[in-house]
């Protein structure tokens, strides 16, 4: 009898087993489909600067003073390539520093800045600011050298010091350029505080300017005015 009973068991099992290896997997319905996420593309950006600082000594990059302005054509211009949606743009912005080691030596180089810059869509609507706040007091405070100068090893007296990492949203609307003008300056020395806001002067630095965005198609071109006849 339980010899019956276990054959039973092993049969039955083994009918259960087949049946559910028998069992058609169903194919997956539309709405079970993933979507596939889009495509961002994070690039260097392409961009016109008014006032080239130079070429950095150590990281090799291109730095751009940002002048004080009141008309974006004025500002740094950056292109925007065609996209969807929104458009992060990211730099790093330093505030300008004139090196003198003979200060440093009189223990009189001390300077704290604080600048403000915007960022402006073509029709001089602000998108959004970014400010960067550094010290000096030693050569070490300097983020970089910049080439091409008459000083000892051959570079510019004027350097950028201190480094904000900025990341600004664009909105959709924002079509194939944006630009970057400076608004403000504090400077902060041992013996006062100067503000500068007149414009066309140079009160900040910045580098390494890159753009996320997804890939759109590129806008249609506009259509001349038909001729009258």
């Amino acid at each position: 009898m339980l010899a019956f009973l276990c054959a039973s068991l092993i049969v039955s099992v083994g009918v259960q087993a087949q049946t559910r290896k028998a069992t058609p997997k169903k194919a997956p319905t539309k709405a079970s489909k993933k979507v596939p996420a889009p495509v961002v593309s994070r690039i260097q950006a392409e961009w016109k600067c008014p006032s080239e600082l130079g070429l950095g000594v150590a990281t090799g990059r291109r730095f751009c003073d940002v002048l004080t302005a009141r008309d974006p054509q004025e500002g740094i211009l950056i292109t925007v390539p065609p996209h969807r949606g929104p458009v992060k743009l990211m730099f790093e912005l330093h505030n300008r520093h004139t090196y003198s080691a003979e200060l440093v030596k009189q223990k009189q180089a001390y300077r704290k800045y604080t600048a403000t810059v915007g960022v402006l869509s073509m029709d001089n609507t602000l998108v959004d600011r970014a400010v960067v706040q550094s010290e000096f007091r030693t050569e070490k405070d300097l983020f970089d050298r910049i080439s091409g100068g008459a000083g000892p090893g051959g570079v510019k007296a004027v350097a950028p010091t201190g480094d904000e990492f900025i990341i600004i949203e664009l909105p959709a609307t924002v079509l194939d350029q944006v630009s970057v003008m400076g608004e403000k300056l504090s400077v902060v020395r041992p013996d006062g505080t100067d503000n500068f806001t007149a414009t066309g002067r140079p009160i900040a630095t910045i580098s390494n300017v890159m753009l996320e965005f997804t890939p759109g198609p590129a806008p249609a071109p506009k259509k001349a005015p038909a001729k009258t006849p």
